[in-house]
């Protein structure tokens, strides 16, 4: 099979001039069939606050009401989704800018209430792999906000994490896939202040045992869990690693 590069940057690296400058000359490079989903959280909490619309945080996921779902519309799917699509096209990469409700690429279920109501947030329920795997076949190169929608006509503010990853499995059966989470730290960190202690691969058992022994703790828990779900679905790499460092053999293996 043909081999597909499938990164995930979040929003802090987008929404700076010179890392998104950077992050575009890096990702026009990579060699074959790519893919980009990208977070856009920080323009959202600005915009929002301009608005005189307060941000509510759980556990890193924002809380979505009507008004908030109006402002993660207009940020991810369209300034900073659209921003990406110019600069790659500028590159000459043809990208094509996507929600998942275009296309029907990504359908989701409105997360239901438990503990907590966060609002208009989808959890993914599938994802059509073969509509988005004859699209990339025609060089076109999807950049994919973190938007979803439930088919009944309602959009849905979703993890961009989580689609990057069941992106990645659905188009495994399609190509080989190597998932790149990017993020401001050059892997996985045996001690999250020191940026030279990177765990360069990591398996499940080495997993359960940092976790236990406190070494990976917090956000690094879900990200971790995402590669190994993707790798079970049959991705056959998952990286995590900073964003500069896309084209070099550096970060932490998922394997």
């Amino acid at each position: 099979m043909e081999k597909l590069t499938l990164i995930k940057v979040g929003g802090k690296i987008v929404e700076e001039e010179d890392t998104l400058q950077k992050l575009l000359r890096d990702f026009s490079k990579i060699q074959g069939f790519k893919v980009l989903v990208h977070g856009g959280g920080r323009s959202a909490t600005k915009l929002a606050s301009q608005l005189g619309i307060e941000s509510k945080m759980v556990n890193g996921r924002r809380i979505t009401d009507a008004e908030t779902l109006k402002i993660v519309t207009m940020v991810y799917g369209g300034l900073v989704n659209k921003n990406i699509v110019t600069g790659l096209q500028a590159l000459g990469i043809n990208a094509l800018g996507l929600t998942g409700a275009d296309l029907n690429v990504i359908l989701s279920v409105k997360r239901p209430v438990a503990e907590v109501d966060y609002g208009f947030v989808g959890d993914v329920k599938k994802v059509n792999g073969e509509r988005l795997a004859s699209l990339i076949k025609q060089d076109i190169v999807p950049v994919m906000a973190p938007l979803t929608h439930d088919g009944k006509g309602c959009l849905l503010n979703t993890n961009a994490d989580t689609i990057a990853g069941e992106v990645a499995k659905a188009l495994s059966k399609f190509f080989d896939v190597t998932l790149m989470f990017c993020f401001e730290k050059k892997g996985v960190l045996r001690d999250e202040n020191d940026d030279g202690s990177v765990i360069p691969e990591i398996d499940k058992d080495a997993f359960d045992r940092y976790v236990e022994q406190g070494v990976i703790q917090g956000g690094m828990i879900p990200k971790l869990e995402n590669s190994f779900q993707a790798i079970e679905a049959g991705v056959k790499e998952v990286v995590i690693t900073q964003a500069s460092d896309i084209h070099q053999s550096k970060g932490t293996r998922v394997h």
